[in-house]
């Protein structure tokens, strides 16, 4: 099994077109809304053009008002959280055939991304049995994903900025998923997590519901926090939940609310059912949420 180059982005943070080797192909990364200082005409569309003829696929499940510049470009495959949970079901043995060989594959630094590239790797074909379903799971917290969805889950939200553990992570998907000295390193740093965990249930406390929203203040907090768990700890008390720190407001409601914060919050783009802006716009927010 070949494996090419790794490289990780956000819709906010690409790489740099011209450090990526060869063809490449973009898995599970968005293209950027119109939040937190980013765009897509200020990230996304140089990046596309860095790529030119370079870029062999591009394949996303997140929704854009941009999407339909690139409805004739067969390259594209870009559909709606709604059309498709997670990103790896997308990742297809007939795509990976019509892109033809890659020598860099560019994904998000999550579970999704990170099985979508695994999956790419092997061909369309799913690193373990369940494991496009572990995804959809995962990336709309709906759903039961297996324990070793879970461990793999953990291990990043453990070491978020570890990319290192990225690339362990995908060679032991890319491999079956069946190496237990792969398996014993991301179950390690799985249990980083749990001090994050603890840090996420005490500022928990601070939680103040106002009308159908729930508002927690998390500059206050004594070490790093799961921002993941303290939102979801936030919808069991108000269908939206809202965590705000010193750089970031993140806004998140139940991926089968029905509730849209793209539009809500004027954005081009994103996941429906959770987006992040800059801090400065918390009153913005606030005031479009109360609004409602």
């Amino acid at each position: 099994m070949a494996f090419p180059h790794l490289s990780y982005g956000t819709p906010r943070k690409l790489p740099k077109a011209a450090s990526l080797p060869g063809r490449v192909v973009v898995l599970d990364v968005a293209f950027a809304a119109n939040a937190g200082g980013a765009s897509f005409d200020k990230v996304t569309r140089p990046f596309i053009e860095g790529l030119g003829d370079r870029l062999a696929m591009w394949i996303d499940h997140h929704d854009h008002e941009r999407h339909a510049d690139f409805a004739g470009d067969p390259r594209f495959v870009l559909r709606t959280k709604a059309q498709h949970g997670a990103c790896p079901e997308l990742v297809t043995p007939e795509r990976v055939a019509w892109a033809g060989e890659v020598q860099t594959v560019c994904c998000h630094l999550d579970f999704d991304g990170l099985c979508s590239a695994a999956k790419w790797i092997r061909g369309g074909v799913e690193p373990y049995e369940g494991a496009d379903a572990d995804a959809r799971a995962i990336d709309t917290r709906l759903g039961t994903p297996s324990a070793r969805a879970v461990t793999l889950d953990r291990a990043l939200r453990g070491r978020p900025r570890d990319d290192g553990l990225r690339g362990l992570i995908v060679r032991y998907l890319a491999e079956g998923a069946t190496d237990r000295t792969l398996l014993g390193e991301i179950e390690h740093a799985a249990g980083a997590l749990a001090r994050f965990e603890a840090e996420s249930r005490r500022l928990s406390a601070a939680y103040r519901v106002e009308g159908d929203f729930a508002v927690c203040d998390a500059t206050r907090r004594e070490g790093t926090y799961d921002k993941t768990m303290l939102l979801l700890i936030g919808q069991q008390k108000a269908p939206i939940s809202v965590v705000h720190d010193e750089s970031t407001v993140t806004v998140a409601a139940r991926f089968d609310s029905g509730i849209d914060l793209v539009a809500l919050l004027g954005l081009d783009g994103g996941m429906p059912t959770r987006v992040s802006v800059a801090a400065k716009k918390l009153p913005e927010v606030l005031d479009a949420l109360r609004a409602r």
